[in-house]
């Protein structure tokens, strides 16, 4: 696969389309013959310490396909590429049919951050979808940041039982796309652009705020029990349908909230560590921030905690706190309880 020299975005869809679809086959497989043997073990394996979070077995094995991928687009194109095993590399045409490395992001290329598998805990245990997520940015002279992202794609890689898979895809100044597509043949199911209702509503939905690290969920759990008091004496919330999901994959739960399953989505992980004086496993750049970009193309409302601008450098370290609204009406309706309950949160002295 050849790219000629481009910057634009929709020439990019295709390719990055394609490596989606490598990253997909190959976490399948590694998945599929570690259930057929009976040894989940087999992809679950921790292998080595990446750049950004612990690889295993069925990460080293994407991690080598994407590499295949950009030795191929590099051949004829420039680019930098982070993962979050390796970090950022720069590579493009050595003038003679190779590949040469570039010391920094100075050589007029695209800057695509990638996480070839949000929710590898899921996916590794045959539990539940991971997803590939790609942050696109035009050329520039360093690392690029969430403003810069001009393309995002946020694309399914199924559990071993799934026979199709989702993806959305969105390019600056467009609604998002949403697709369904059979993983036999990848024949196209259903197809639209994701547009934001109004809807406003406090209860008959999901509105979960992540619990990931044990160590911290007695004080989020009190942040919810909080939060969702006030809306049922501010709001008229009916608690009995006011619904929690505890989905290990920022990508996959910054997706639900783009299609309308949640109706919010809390991830102050980073926010409370902070708070409590305390240290946590926290999101990072490459995680959420093709995620963020899909979700804020198909009308939702994704913020930092208490209303703060949402903005960070694409790296593998930077800690990553974000609240996502289904739509801006759910958004001016509830932020305002869970700010108040956020604030309420005992500071450590």
């Amino acid at each position: 696969m050849d790219i000629e020299p481009n910057h634009s975005e929709r020439c990019w869809i295709q390719p990055l389309r394609e490596l989606c679809a490598e990253i997909r086959t190959h976490a399948r497989a590694a998945m599929t013959a570690a259930v057929e043997a009976g040894d989940l073990d087999l992809a679950a394996r921790a292998v080595r310490q990446g750049a950004g979070d612990i690889t295993y077995a069925v990460d080293a094995r994407v991690e080598a396909a994407i590499e295949r991928w950009t030795g191929r687009v590099a051949r004829t194109q420039a680019l930098s590429v982070l993962t979050e095993d390796t970090g950022w590399r720069h590579l493009g045409p050595d003038g003679a049919g190779g590949v040469r490395e570039f010391a920094g992001f100075d050589h007029g290329g695209p800057r695509i951050a990638l996480d070839p598998i949000d929710g590898t805990r899921n996916l590794m245990c045959d539990l539940r979808s991971a997803w590939t997520v790609v942050s696109f940015a035009p050329p520039g002279p360093g690392a690029p940041r969430l403003r810069d992202v001009s393309l995002g794609i946020v694309s399914e890689i199924p559990d071993t039982r799934g026979g199709r898979y989702r993806h959305l895809a969105a390019v600056c100044g467009e609604a998002c796309s949403f697709e369904e597509r059979e993983l036999a043949d990848d024949a196209l199911v259903r197809a639209r652009k994701l547009t934001a209702s109004d809807d406003a509503r406090v209860d008959h939905g999901y509105f979960p705020i992540f619990r990931y690290s044990p160590d911290q969920r007695p004080a989020l759990a009190r942040i919810e029990a909080d939060f969702t008091e006030r809306l049922r004496i501010h709001e008229g919330a009916n608690l009995r349908h006011f619904f929690d999901d505890q989905y290990i994959s920022n990508a996959g739960q910054l997706f639900l909230l783009a299609i309308g399953t949640y109706r919010m989505i809390a991830d102050v992980r980073g926010w409370l560590a902070e708070r409590m004086a305390h240290t946590t496993v926290n999101s990072h750049p490459y995680d959420v921030a093709g995620a963020i970009f899909c979700a804020r193309a198909a009308g939702c409302t994704v913020e930092g905690p208490l209303g703060a601008e949402l903005d960070f450098e694409l790296d593998v370290v930077t800690p990553v706190n974000f609240v996502g609204f289904a739509n801006s009406a759910t958004a001016r309706r509830i932020r305002p309880h869970l700010e108040a309950a956020l604030r309420a949160t005992p500071q450590a002295t």
